[in-house]
């Protein structure tokens, strides 16, 4: 297939439709503790010379009493990547530089430090090629293997339904992707990251799109309990001290190592939206 532009359409109304779920799911949280925050949804448009069509996104931004700041974003690109980084991407090269892409971003960063940080993000690309990919992983300041085992319990059983050799491997890409060289730590306690499940035809994009949409009906399912099981706990200076610098390193990570924020960065997106992902407060110490 060359045109993939109803499947780009299906991609963007699923991840606005799970974004919609998770921020209403998220505010409920808040209120369960007696606050009224609310996300903010402030619309992007991206710039791109010579395209009237270049797309954009929403960046939907909440404040609260659980969610010291968490960020769920939606975008929808097209446009040309510039000819040195078109060559690094998938099915693009300088000669053919036409792209379109679609997702939802999240990260969580959590008032209380024994509730866990998270991230989880899919998206739909397409060049000359096609295909899907994301993941989630969880963040602890203060890991307990409950959360961790029920965390990756509950994506083991998201990818089994579609291949049974899916939650190995992408667990371990996981592992490997999330993995601080400079420190020699990985960033939190993992989860399952993909990439490049490629669309070589319709059936291929219906398989692939029905993985993704259980991707995010996992984490939709599993991190809300996670955040009612801890949001409570009683914490010391000490606890919050290990949660802001271990946000360091998380805040190193994402600048230094992370694909997304260089894909967004490298294609004119919206800083505010692409940086969403960095802590409100961090110490190195």
């Amino acid at each position: 297939m060359t045109d993939w532009t109803q499947q780009t359409q299906a991609a963007r109304n699923w991840f606005e439709t799970l974004r919609d779920r998770i921020c209403a799911e998220f505010e409920a949280i808040e209120r369960e503790a007696g606050s009224d925050a609310a996300f903010a949804y402030t619309p992007w448009q991206r710039e791109e010379a010579g395209n009237d069509d270049p797309g954009g996104g929403v960046q939907g931004l909440m404040k609260g009493k659980v969610f010291e700041k968490v960020g769920v974003n939606v975008s929808t690109v097209r446009g040309n990547f510039a000819p040195e980084f078109a060559a690094s991407i998938n099915g693009a090269s300088a000669d053919n530089p036409g792209f379109t892409a679609t997702g939802i971003s999240l990260v969580a960063h959590m008032a209380n430090p024994h509730v866990p940080a998270v991230h989880m993000n899919t998206r739909f690309l397409t060049t000359q090629a096609a295909w899907f990919g994301g993941g989630a992983d969880l963040n602890p300041p203060l890991p307990y293997e409950e959360d961790t085992n029920d965390f990756h319990a509950r994506f083991r059983a998201a990818c089994s339904a579609h291949n049974p050799t899916y939650y190995e491997r992408f667990k371990k890409w996981a592992d490997d992707y999330f993995f601080i060289p400079h420190r020699g730590v990985h960033r939190g306690v993992g989860g399952i990251f993909y990439d490049h499940l490629e669309c070589t035809d319709e059936a291929a994009f219906e398989r692939n799109f029905a993985f993704t949409r259980d991707v995010g009906e996992a984490f939709l399912d599993i991190f809300p309990k996670l955040v009612r099981r801890r949001m409570e706990s009683e914490f010391t200076p000490e606890e919050k001290l290990t949660q802001l610098e271990w946000r360091g390193r998380y805040a190193e990570f994402n600048l230094v190592y992370d694909r997304g924020t260089l894909f967004g960065l490298k294609t004119g997106g919206n800083i505010d939206a692409i940086l969403m992902s960095l802590p409100p407060e961090a110490v190195w110490s």
